[in-house]
């Protein structure tokens, strides 16, 4: 099938093909004589698989590996995707935690102003903001 039709199939931009198909992660089986994209079944099935890793938040590069290891599974074990999927998880829970400081920070210093109309000379905010010492982690 055409990128048109691949495109909408998968609810996706043909734009999003083509980058994926720039970052290596998806090439077409064929080009047509007059060059265009001909997609066929297994094309499908591994962009498939190429949004549902990018969707649990995998990486382009992340992703890139998981392709390498399904292309030679024979080659490789379950550990190595255990230990990259692990691996992001522990990212993710890395990046929430950094999320919720930034949220507990915020929290205090919207705390600390009174949000009236008065001018921002002397604004809490800002002036915990100038003081260093006016945050904790």
């Amino acid at each position: 099938m055409k990128i048109g039709e691949f495109a909408a199939q998968l609810g996706v931009s043909t734009d999003t093909l083509r980058y994926y198909e720039k970052h290596a992660l998806l090439t077409p089986s064929r080009r047509t004589q007059a060059g265009y994209r001909d997609y066929s079944d297994a094309d499908f099935k591994q962009m498939q698989f190429i949004l549902r890793a990018k969707g649990v938040g995998f990486s382009l590069t992340e992703i890139k590996e998981l392709l390498t290891i399904k292309l030679y599974k024979h080659q490789h074990s379950c550990q190595e995707v255990k230990s990259l999927t692990i691996q992001k998880r522990d990212l993710v829970a890395e990046r929430i935690a950094e999320l919720m400081r930034f949220h507990q920070s915020l929290s205090v210093l919207a705390d600390k102003c009174c949000g009236g109309e008065e001018l921002a000379d002397n604004c809490s905010i800002l002036t915990t903001l100038e003081d260093i010492d006016g945050l904790t982690d």
